[in-house]
């Protein structure tokens, strides 16, 4: 049994039941003509504004997805599938358009930040993927975002592997975050698969382990002398200061990297410890917070004159705790060049295939316009860009390290009043003419024909 990541050879099968039967329909129905489907999020308490991420893992599962022989075995032995159907499948690839908002592109809720284009039943199977993909990453790069922009400088560290929801999360979450500002990750795998610089210090444990603190930190630093942390507040956190101090002076080192404090009165505790280590002649030692660290936190911490200089930053990161899931929707909104919506109250779709336009003044945002897809708006910045065409990749995939600037530039053209933590605003999109007067229509045709 597989315990581990989706793969390329199992990735297939991660989709929801009804999507394979919904298949199985249009092809026994000899219905797959050219669909269209957007993604997109509705409004969200707690956010103004979101960062786009998850786009390169779902073009490697649209490059990738195959049905082997053994999946194939697998639905047969359901019987819910017929051999045709199941023909079909063993000969299934995506073969449509993708366009997509750039990773670290900010977003806001009701604009298609993908669009997939496609003969309806490959469009049909891939929802689930896209959905539980792109979710995810979301909310992380734009947890991230709130902690970068209130950090004031001070560095931020992906400490969420442990408290992330399975293996997969954590490694989104570590990818994600770095896509936010933060400067990396605790988690190893993410290090050497996404080229994140990883950091680490030591845990409560290793200082348990010894009889002695100062043992404990000596011996550490004696191994690591350029990169000891030194977690100080497994006792005493003072204590542990003078400790710390200690121990770096018993090694005869005029210099170590910091301290962490891990729990306690931060403010209080930070800055007694900035006291001790100027006075003793370390102040070039940094101080590092963790536990139960977010943006709120982080705020209130240094608008009291917390003198911090990092924070780990964990489980509120990798679960995005204060918004722990997207309302996002994948939804039908053309089929065989037929416009098509959904009326449900509150949940009304915008139809066509469409395009973003973004207008700014100054180098700030002002507003986004969406359209239909071949309308133009003048001085307006397309951002619904072809990545994949007839099944094939069009475009260079840009580094992570690019995506992550992307971001940070992308969110300092927001008006400063969606920059905020602290309230909520809805900056949702204009909507073109011609895409109202089209919902327009097709609500009379639906009330005509009742």
């Amino acid at each position: 049994m597989n315990f581990g990541f989706v793969t390329k050879d199992n990735m297939s099968l991660l989709t929801d039941l009804y999507e394979l039967t919904m298949a199985q329909v249009y092809f026994k129905k000899g219905m797959n003509k050219n669909a269209i489907f957007d993604f997109y999020i509705r409004p969200a308490k707690n956010r103004s504004y979101f960062i786009n991420a998850g786009l390169e893992q779902l073009v490697y599962y649209l490059l990738n997805i195959r049905f082997t022989e053994g999946h194939i075995q697998y639905l047969r032995s359901t019987g819910l599938f017929e051999e045709d159907f199941l023909s079909y499948l063993k000969n299934f690839r995506f073969t449509g358009n993708l366009y997509a908002v750039e990773e670290g592109e900010v977003i806001f809720p009701n604009e298609p930040v993908v669009q997939v284009e496609a003969p309806i039943i490959e469009a049909q199977i891939i929802e689930t993927f896209v959905i539980n993909t792109l979710q995810h990453p979301i909310l992380v790069a734009t947890k991230a975002m709130r902690a970068y922009s209130v950090a004031r400088g001070t560095v931020l560290v992906d400490f969420g592997l442990r408290r992330a929801h399975g293996t997969d999360a954590g490694m989104k979450a570590a990818r994600a975050s770095y896509i936010g500002g933060f400067a990396g990750t605790s988690n190893v795998l993410a290090g050497k698969e996404y080229g994140i610089p990883v950091f680490g210090t030591m845990a409560h444990s290793f200082i348990l382990a010894y009889r002695d603190e100062v043992e404990a930190f000596k011996d550490f630093t004696s191994v690591y002398p350029e990169n000891s942390v030194l977690l100080v507040d497994t006792y005493d956190t003072i204590q542990g200061v003078y400790n710390a101090v200690k121990a770096i002076r018993e090694l005869g080192l005029k210099h170590f990297k910091g301290i962490r404090i891990d729990s306690g009165d931060i403010l209080t505790l930070s800055k007694k410890a900035r006291e001790i280590l100027d006075r003793e002649g370390f102040n070039d030692a940094i101080i590092i917070v963790s536990g139960g660290i977010n943006e709120y936190k982080i705020k209130q911490l240094l608008d009291a004159g917390a003198p911090v200089d990092g924070w780990g930053v964990g489980t509120e990161l990798v679960v995005s705790a204060d918004l722990p899931y997207l309302d996002c929707a994948y939804k039908l909104v053309e089929y065989d060049g037929r416009p098509v919506m959904k009326f449900s109250t509150k949940k009304k779709t915008l139809p066509y295939k469409k395009q973003i336009y973004r207008i700014e003044k100054n180098g700030i945002l002002e507003k986004d316009i969406i359209t239909v897809y071949n309308e133009e708006v003048k001085g307006g910045i397309p951002l619904l860009k072809q990545v994949i065409k007839n099944g094939e990749l069009v475009t260079e995939l840009p580094s992570l390290g690019q995506i992550r600037q992307k971001a940070i530039n992308s969110f300092q053209k927001l008006p400063d009043e969606l920059k905020s933590i602290e309230k909520t605003i809805q900056f949702l999109p204009e909507v073109s003419p011609e895409i109202v007067r089209t919902m327009e229509e097709l609500e009379r045709q639906y009330r005509g024909g009742r």
